[in-house]
């Protein structure tokens, strides 16, 4: 979950690399942002220069400006998200060891601190904080301090380690040298002319270069100002091909709008767009980006589980529906921290989807490894090439919809349904479910949607207005049928993750059979209701449950296609979205509920970039 970035320069020690760190660390804070700190290796023979202070970023900057740094020639830098110890200075990272002179920082989570931890007390080890990390830091020593030099301690410190880690350090005895390791958490190599970074993301450096090396499960890198040397466990040089980052540090900025968030609701037209571009080759099949599954095994599946966390099982929950439809194959939809768990029927006849915007999402890796020892097909559906998932799928699907900064997320989840519809359509033909002219026509309706989503956009004023008005809520509650359901269920999430109040989605149908026990007099309660041009039955189904609400006091505010004059009559606000194929129609209504949530919250003063508690990649179990 923390951000971490690392540079090494080849010139006389001056101020690029600090500033290369904080600015990696601007843009990855939104991995974290419980604490932060930076350390440099400079002319000093015998101690690390360190800054660190809890809290957001801008406290690290401001206690820099009033106690500048040294000029330095290798730096690494860290944003926190807190899980072992609390948000202090103290636990803060970088961690120290051997005096000073040997600085760490540390993603994940290690499993087995307390067992080390003891070990080196009883040598004599004094802790300074209420980490898990700070073992790795005195552990690194003592290899150190036997000869090795920092990549072999490095690799000797991961042998020891159970659990989720990358660590990079630094060594005054090596000054022009950074030192990574990973497993179970991301680390990618960004490759300069005269000097070489580490992030545990491309975004921290993507100012500063576009090509990049992905690190492999248990592999550890050295870089110098001219040289990266990647090794597997046992010291082994591994080869790795670079490839090329398709977009640039603009994408990771905020382009004139006041929010990242508010950004990236915006980018949607374009993510689904390129989502979709380029995907069927000259026979009209769907082109996977990597990997290859053989057509007979495709052919033979007899059930499909799609595993993904928050937002992405909410994309899963709608692909449900649209795969179900076109495939006639059985879909189930697990949360992938659940997933291994309740002993699932697995075999070599299920297509697992794992869905993740990061392609590290711990939980969700954790599902493929079980699935795929279980004989299962993977497919990942990721947005971060070279990602774990990316990697250890059988194939992947990239969702291309760009750098996402802010947490909670919008444009990915709309890409992720995107890609699950190919996906949807790919098996639909490959298995003869769809005629050729119904494929195309499939593929027609998905190529005008980012138009449809542009419309949206533009004429979404008046849920603005409203939810302006709406900052002194403490309840709403979200309505949907049938593919409105799990759009419902991500309006709820994403008021939750930004307004900090109480939000509940339901399937409309089950407001009966309970929950209608929650609506009162003047309870906002979010309608998605479904195009009458759809199975009339659910369009007259949903519109009796907007009346049941609303007979009870509720305050109705329904999201209707253009043209839905019934639904009007219901409701007592109401707003359009284009009309569309019933199973295309979330790429649509959610996006005034993502709106709402960003207008809400930023009514209510609060960061709709960085909520609290959160952070945008969940690397941990």
């Amino acid at each position: 979950m923390c951000g971490i970035v690392g540079y090494v320069g080849s010139g006389e020690p001056d101020s690029r690399p600090e500033r290369v760190i904080m600015g990696g660390l601007a843009r990855l804070e939104y991995r974290g942002y419980d604490s932060a700190g930076i350390a440099l290796v400079g002319n000093d023979p015998d101690r690390v220069a360190i800054a660190k202070r809890a809290g957001k970023l801008e406290r690290l900057s401001t206690a820099i400006a009033e106690h500048p740094l040294p000029p330095s020639t290798a730096a690494i830098g860290h944003t926190r998200w807190a899980t072992h110890g609390a948000p202090t200075d103290a636990n803060a990272h970088p961690h120290l060891a051997a005096g000073g002179r040997l600085a760490l920082i540390h993603n994940g989570i290690i499993e087995n601190h307390h067992r080390l931890r003891d070990e080196l007390m009883a040598q004599g080890v004094d802790f300074l904080s209420d980490t898990d990390t700070e073992v790795a830091a005195h552990l690194l020593a003592t290899y150190v301090d036997q000869g090795l030099g920092l990549a072999d301690a490095m690799r000797a410190v991961a042998t020891r380690l159970e659990g989720a880690f990358t660590l990079l350090a630094v060594d005054v005895r090596e000054p022009r040298t950074v030192v990574g390791a990973r497993r179970n958490s991301p680390l990618v190599v960004g490759l300069g002319d005269g000097e070489n970074f580490l992030g545990s993301d491309v975004v921290a450096f993507i100012e500063h270069t576009r090509t990049a090396l992905e690190l492999g499960q248990d592999e550890v890198v050295e870089i110098t100002p001219t040289s990266v040397v990647v090794t597997d466990a046992s010291g082994a040089v591994v080869e790795r091909e670079p490839y090329h980052v398709d977009w640039d540090a603009a994408a990771a900025e905020k382009g004139g709008f006041a929010t990242f968030m508010d950004k990236e609701i915006h980018d949607q037209p374009t993510a689904v767009a390129d989502t979709l571009r380029g995907r069927v080759d000259e026979n009209g099949r769907l082109r996977l980006d990597e990997g290859l599954i053989d057509e007979y095994v495709l052919k033979s599946i007899d059930k499909i589980i799609v595993v993904a966390c928050g937002t992405a099982s909410y994309a899963g929950l709608v692909a449900r529906y649209a795969i179900e439809h076109w495939t006639r194959i059985p879909v189930e939809v697990d949360l992938a921290h659940e997933f291994r768990y309740r002993d699932p029927v697995v075999n070599i006849k299920t297509l697992v989807v794992a869905i993740s915007q990061s392609g590290e999402t711990m939980d969700t890796i954790m599902a493929v490894r079980h699935a795929q020892q279980q004989g299962a097909t993977v497919i990942g559906i990721v947005n971060t090439q070279g990602s774990t998932i990316a990697r250890e799928a059988d194939a992947v699907l990239y969702t291309r919809a760009g750098p996402e900064i802010a947490v909670a997320s919008t444009k990915a989840f709309l890409a992720q349904i995107t890609a699950s519809y190919l996906l949807g359509i790919f098996l639909a033909e490959l298995r003869g479910n769809k005629f050729p002219d119904e494929i195309a026509a499939l593929l027609s309706e998905l190529d005008a949607m980012p138009a449809k989503i542009q419309r949206v956009l533009d004429t979404a004023e008046p849920i603005r207005v409203v939810a302006r008005s709406m900052a002194d809520e403490h309840t709403v509650l979200f309505l949907g049928r049938h593919v409105g359901f799990p759009v419902a269920l991500e309006g709820a999430l994403k008021l939750k993750e930004l307004a900090y109040i109480h939000a509940e989605g339901f399937a409309a149908g089950e407001l009966k059979h309970g929950p209608i026990a929650l609506v009162e007099q003047d309870k906002p309660v979010f309608v998605i209701v479904p195009s009458p041009h759809g199975p009339e039955s659910l369009h007259a189904k949903v519109l009796s449950n907007v009346q049941e609400v609303r007979a009870r006091g509720a305050r109705t505010l329904v999201i209707a296609v253009e043209g839905d004059e019934e639904a009007a009559r219901h409701a007592d606000e109401i707003f359009y979205v284009p009309d569309a194929p019933v199973l295309m129609t979330p790429l649509l209504s959610v996006i005034p509920l993502q709106i709402f949530a960003h207008e809400l919250a930023s009514a209510k003063g609060f960061d709709v970039d960085q909520p609290r508690n959160l952070a945008k990649s969940v690397t941990v179990e």
